[in-house]
C-alpha cells in the first residue's frame, strides 16, 4: 500500500557506526559475550549466600559514632 506521508527509513549515526563495526569485525559479538561470561555469568551457591547473610553484622546508622551502652 502506498501512503503519501511515508518517510524514508532512517538510521542514526550510532546505528550506522555499529553496523559498520559489525561488518569490519564479525567476531565482535562473540568477544563481548565471552567478556560478559568472564565477569558476570557466575554460578552462585545458594547455601553459601545464605551463610553470608546470616553472618552479617548489622551496621549502626552513623558509622563513625562511638557506641553508647
Amino acid at each position: 500500500m502506498l501512503t503519501l506521508f511515508r518517510r524514508a527509513d532512517y538510521n542514526s549515526e550510532i546505528t550506522n557506526f555499529i553496523e559498520e563495526m559489525r561488518q569490519k569485525k564479525p567476531t565482535l559479538e562473540a568477544e563481548q559475550r565471552a567478556g560478559r561470561a568472564l565477569l558476570w555469568d557466575k554460578h552462585l551457591d545458594r547455601e553459601t549466600q545464605g551463610e553470608f547473610a546470616e553472618a552479617r553484622v548489622p551496621q549502626q546508622p552513623y558509622v563513625y559514632q562511638t557506641r553508647t551502652k
